[in-house]
């Protein structure tokens, strides 16, 4: 089992690893459109995981009108269920202001398990974002 770790993005190498792993599974796994893919990334705050110092994951937060979003939560097929996406979203919420009150994301309907371990639950109906089912859900317990 490789050693995982999670750091917070402070420069454009690092940022650039990320986007590489955004569009390796989002735009070319699952086809989603890389314009939008790519916004609001100026205002967000970024996480890199690493498999034995190997990037592997990446996932970001920012404040919203609605409150705080967890999103572009993405692991390389290698590094799949190895607990990645667990250490990813642990620093992500460890991150968020004390103040955040209300935090939320887009899961996928086979991420739900992940976010369901960490207090997040479904609202809502079921929903198409860049042709993929997905529900809200929202961390109702620490």
């Amino acid at each position: 089992m490789p050693k995982i770790t999670v750091t917070k993005i402070t420069n454009q190498t690092d940022l650039e690893i990320a986007f590489a792993i955004r569009k390796q599974v989002f735009v070319i796994e699952q086809n989603c459109p890389a314009h939008l893919e790519f916004e609001n990334e100026e205002v967000s705050h970024h996480f890199l995981a690493f498999a034995d110092e190997i990037p592997a994951g990446v996932c970001r937060w920012r404040q919203t009108p609605n409150g705080y979003k967890c999103e572009r939560f993405a692991v390389l097929k290698q590094f799949r269920s190895l607990g990645v996406g667990s250490h990813l979203l642990t620093a992500l919420l460890a991150d968020l202001p004390a103040n955040a009150n209300y935090i939320y994301l887009h899961a996928q309907l086979t991420a739900m398990g992940l976010y369901t371990k960490f207090g997040f639950v479904a609202q809502g109906e079921i929903f198409d974002e860049a042709g993929i089912e997905h529900y809200k859900m929202v961390r109702t317990s620490l």
